[in-house]
Parts: structure tokens; sequence; C-alpha cells
């Protein structure tokens, strides 16, 4: 079987639940990489770099975070500001960024530095949130203020957030190049905004009713005849918690795990991802790492892996009707 064309990769760390609704993952980069990602990725034939966690900010406030929204708040916008940094930097080295969560908040930063790299290059940014959630609250919607429910908002330029939440993340994506896909838990206000902005939100009932070959095939032609960056921003929740149980918010009815890796196959095949969040693994409540592995089998097939090569399928397929 032909190796897929090598990637140079580097892997960041972004240990924060500081966003996140319950604890936990803040142990997710490391679960990644007890699953093998790196060895998995490499196995594949790419050069992989894993740089470590992106350190967490020493903050002048010394309460515990989860005791001070304040402190919380503070910690996902300063991760923001490093990991935005590390983005423009691994992309403008020709390196494809890969982060690994951490809850979903950090896309602030990872979005924000993908986003500076495409403006400079002169390149459209497409994002591809692949979640069951539309994660596009704001803090004026929100009924829990936690900031991973509120990152595709913010990026997408929601006036509600107040000058704390000022940086490159704000208004860095247009709404309109942005798919939420496998969503099934939307909140009323939430959806309004993500109708009004025109956010293409494919919910689990297209999925159920069209299939997954066909949404995605719209999706990726949009980001191919642009020559477009695709960010792909990949939640656990977005597969159904049986097979996946280490999600904070998990939702029931999600996509299966054929679906999962078709969507990622497919994402592979266009050859438009640019770069990678791999987001809300919480090691606290998974089983036995059956969340992390699937993680990691998700992204060896984002990377390349094959049941048998797309070719090879392609000749024996002509064979076989030469022969009729």
């Amino acid at each position: 079987m032909p190796e897929p064309t090598a990637i140079a990769i580097d892997l960041f760390g972004i240990a924060c639940d500081a966003g996140a609704s319950r604890r936990g993952c803040v142990m997710g980069p490391e679960a990644l990489r007890i699953a093998g990602l790196a060895q998995v990725l490499g196995d594949l034939g790419h050069a992989v770099d894993d740089r470590g966690d992106i350190p967490a900010p020493a903050l002048a406030d010394h309460a515990l975070p989860w005791q001070s929204a304040a402190h919380r708040q503070a910690t996902v916008l300063a991760l923001a500001t490093s990991s935005s940094q590390q983005a423009r930097a691994t992309l403008q080295e020709g390196r494809l960024p890969v982060f690994l969560g951490g809850d979903h908040s950090l896309s602030m930063g990872t979005l924000a530095g993908v986003a500076q790299h495409c403006a400079a290059i002169g390149r459209p940014l497409f994002v591809l949130w692949v979640d069951a959630h539309g994660d596009f609250n704001t803090p004026a919607s929100s009924e829990t203020g936690n900031v991973h429910g509120m990152p595709l908002a913010l990026l997408c330029g929601e006036p509600d957030f107040g000058p704390a939440f000022d940086g490159p993340w704000r208004g860095a994506v247009d709404p309109r190049q942005v798919t939420v896909f496998g969503a099934r838990s939307i909140d009323r206000p939430e959806r309004q905004l993500l109708e009004d902005r025109g956010v293409n939100v494919i919910d689990m009932r297209q999925i159920d009713e069209t299939g997954v070959v066909a949404l995605m095939r719209e999706v990726l032609a949009r980001v191919e005849a642009s020559n477009g960056h695709l960010h792909v921003s990949l939640d656990v929740d977005v597969v159904d918690p049986a097979i996946a149980p280490g999600a904070g918010t998990p939702v029931a009815g999600g996509l299966s795990f054929r679906e999962a890796h078709l969507v990622m196959e497919m994402i592979h095949d266009s050859g438009t991802m640019g770069s990678l969040d791999i987001v809300e693994l919480n090691p606290y409540l998974d089983q036995a790492g059956m969340s992390a592995r699937l993680l990691v089998d998700l992204a060896a097939s984002l990377f390349g892996r094959q049941i048998m090569p797309r070719q090879s399928l392609r000749m024996g397929v002509e064979t076989s009707v030469q022969g009729i």
C-alpha cells in the first residue's frame, strides 16, 4: 500500500479545562499521547514533532480557577494569546499544526493564528466545526457562562463580548465560511444567531436523510473551488457517546463509528486541511481509554490511513466492468 504524501506535523497540547462545564479535559493532551497519536501519524509516513504543552499562564489572581470565573476567563484568554502566536508561526514554517485539548475555548487562539496566516498569504479560510453543539452563544445568551460554548461566536465577530475579550480572535472568521457538522444540541438564541449570520449548520437530521457523503462533498467543494485553507475543529462529542463516553457534554444520537471515519477520510482525500484541533476529551469520564483511542484512529483517517488505496479500488472496479 503506498504511503500518503508526507506532511510535517507539529503537535501542541493545550491542557486547559477553564472554559468547560466539567473538569477533566485538562488531561486530554496526555491521554491522546498515551493512546499513541504521534506514533500512529509517524507510521503513516509523516514527520511528527510533539512540541509539548503550551505553558499555562501565571496569573496574579491566586484563587483556584474553579472558584473564580474571572480567573478562568483570564486563563482561557492568556492561553489563546500563546496558541494564536504558535499557530501562525508553525504555518509560516510550512508545517501543519495540530492542537490537542483541552476544552473548545482553545479554538479562539488557534483559529485566530490560522486566520492571521491566511490573511497574510491571501488565502481564504474555511472552518469545519465537527461538533454536537454550535458553540455560538455569547455572554448575553449563555445559560452557563462557560466559555467553551462561545468561541465560534467570538471568532465570527458577535458584539456581545466585552473589552476583556479583545484580541486577534474577535471577528477573525467569516461566518459564511463556517460549517457546523453533526449538530444536535443548539440553544434557541444560538440557533437564531447561526441563521442570521449565515453559518452552514448540518444537523443530524440532515445527515440521517441525505447521508455523510453528499453533504461533505458540498462542503469540501466550496473549499476546493476557492483554493481555501480548511481548519478542522474536531470535538469528541460529535460521535455518539456509546462509542465515545469521554465527553463532558455528551448528547445521544451522534455520528456512528463509520460515519465519523468517512468524514475524516473525505477531508483527507480533498487535500484541503491545513490545521486541526482535537478537543473536549475528558479522560476522567472515559472508559479504559475508549474515546482517546477513537480520536487517534479518526486522526489517522484524517492523515491518510486507508483500508485499501483508492486508486487500487478504482482500478479494480474498472477491470471488473471491462470483464463483463
